[in-house]
């Protein structure tokens, strides 16, 4: 039997790279420039790697009933690796993703292609402009995990763009972003205050040590008309391998401190990471 061997491409955002995992049989981790994407386990698509991943699969967890479909909408796609997740674990859900680097989409169909009836749709296009055009009211969960190399783009930061992420979620929806950011927490700050401009009800997940401030990481921000499940979302958080604290109501006004609305007009891509923060190797 021939050994699965690393995979490079040039793809649309830099060198790709495809890397077995020697631990599991069919596992690939991605990475861009030496950032990591994604990681997928192609016979366990339940097999969640990455700290992030498992959070923003806890959101989709506690979206709905256990197993009942969800219409989903992934901005970022990767190597797909939450879309899996949602079909291995809902089935019969309805998922757009919407990935603007098509050189990157070839490589994931090529190496790691979805099986046929997972209801996965693939969408080479920018996520706002495909965002912008998509159907009011069309989605249950709308998931931001966009990323042009380290940092998420500016676009996809701004009320303007909350607004539009509002008007696509069906009511009661929910939004979860994809975030990072470290001490003193400028951008995150100004997200909290963008998401609170536009949804009544958010929460932040998070590993304590980034919340302290002790180093830079990925945060998760989840906003909603309807109540998040906050007691649920901790449970689960918390009971990871790597735990994780969730914070909202008066707790996160606080750390939003008073920061200002971001707007088109003046928006920024998050910070980028200190050196080593998320390279492997």
């Amino acid at each position: 039997m021939n050994e699965p061997v690393p995979v490079l491409r040039a793809v649309d955002g830099g060198t790709a790279k495809l890397m077995p995992d020697i631990d599991r049989e069919r596992a690939w981790l991605l990475t861009v420039d030496g950032a990591p994407q994604s990681y997928v386990d192609l016979d366990d698509p339940a097999h969640l790697e990455f700290e992030y991943a498992r959070r923003l699969a806890h959101v989709v967890d506690t979206a709905a009933d256990e197993g009942a479909p969800l219409d989903v909408v992934h901005l970022g796609g990767g190597a797909l690796t939450l879309p899996r997740y949602v079909a291995a674990t809902r089935p019969g859900a309805r998922q757009d993703v919407v990935e603007a680097d098509r050189g990157l989409l070839a490589l994931v169909a090529e190496h790691l292609p979805v099986p046929d009836g997972s209801g996965i749709t693939v969408h080479g296009a920018d996520a706002r402009a495909w965002l912008d055009a998509a159907p009011a009211r069309s989605a249950d969960l709308v998931v931001g995990d966009v990323f042009g190399g380290s940092r998420v783009p500016a676009h996809l930061t701004s009320l303007e763009y909350a607004r539009e992420v509002e008007r696509v979620l069906r009511p009661g929806g929910r939004y979860a972003a994809n975030l990072a950011d470290g001490a003193p927490f400028t951008f995150l700050r100004s997200q909290v205050a963008t998401l609170a401009a536009v949804f009544g009800e958010l929460a932040l997940i998070a590993e304590p040590g980034v919340l302290r401030g002790r180093r830079f990481g990925n945060v998760v921000l989840v906003a909603s008309h309807a109540p998040l499940g906050t007691d649920r979302l901790a449970r689960r958080a918390a009971a990871d391998a790597f735990p994780a604290r969730v914070e909202h109501g008066p707790a996160l006004a606080r750390l939003a401190g008073g920061a200002a609305v971001v707007r088109d007009a003046d928006a920024v891509p998050s910070p980028e990471p200190p050196g080593g923060a998320f390279g492997i190797g």
